[in-house]
């Protein structure tokens, strides 16, 4: 594609792609959630381009806390995340959502940040760490600081366990400090925010097109990031064999 057409976006179709949102409030449903609605944002433009997305509540389930794959298998009677991991592996792109309290991630943010932890010494297809060809984001809401805080910890969190990190791969919405109005409430400004809109916007396409990437290259290169083949006494160049100068 030509650089003519990439920039007048001659190439929207993104059919083929799956997406998964947690939206990490601690409103259970129907209760209105401030951070459904800044998702929604960026979901809607995803679906409005051939992409499958499902939001997902992970306080409407039984999720337990730990960092083992099935937590039932550690003293707990109920455990969700087995199933909604099932959602994860097969999904393209990854968004992490959630509110703002006391400055930082919401409980919940971090208990799925936590689970998603627990999976990755499990190995996709190609033996890799299982996100590896998986993008994420971030995407914060809240009326107190520390949206910036919040979205540096999701991005690296994800890619520390192998997912790939667009530009501007974080965006977010802060009402006035202190007891204000919250995103979706009337008079907050929040939906109008032209820095959040434009945020919101950028980081869903590149989202969009380096999962697309991703997918049409096949993944990340497998050689250099195998484990199997590491415990095997594959190291992939990092010692130099001394009979081969």
């Amino acid at each position: 594609m030509a650089a003519s057409e990439d920039t007048q976006g001659r190439d929207l179709d993104f059919s083929g792609l799956n997406a998964v949102f947690f939206n990490c409030t601690l409103k259970r449903s129907p209760e209105l959630s401030h951070t459904a609605g800044l998702a929604e944002l960026s979901a809607g433009l995803m679906r409005r381009h051939g992409v499958t997305v499902e939001i997902i509540r992970p306080v409407d389930h039984p999720l337990a806390t730990g960092v083992y794959a099935d937590m039932t298998q550690h003293g707990w009677a109920e455990d969700a995340w087995p199933d909604l991991f099932k959602k994860v592996k097969k999904a393209d792109i990854l968004v992490l959502a959630g509110p703002i309290w006391l400055g930082d991630n919401s409980s919940v943010t971090k208990q799925v940040i936590e689970r998603l932890y627990a999976m990755s010494d499990t190995l996709n297809e190609r033996g890799q760490y299982v996100y590896y060809g998986k993008v994420g984001g971030a995407l914060v809401t809240g009326n107190e600081d520390g949206v910036k805080h919040c979205a540096m910890n999701i991005p690296y969190s994800l890619q520390h366990i192998g997912l790939t990190i667009p530009p501007a791969a974080d965006a977010g919405w802060i009402g006035e400090v202190g007891p204000g109005p919250s995103y979706l409430d009337e008079g907050s400004g929040g939906p109008e925010n032209d820095f959040t809109n434009r945020n919101t916007t950028f980081v869903t396409w590149n989202l969009l097109h380096m999962a697309r990437i991703l997918r049409q290259a096949g993944g990340i290169p497998a050689w250099g990031n195998l484990p199997e083949l590491w415990k095997k006494g594959e190291h992939f160049g990092l010692y130099r064999n001394p009979d081969h100068p």
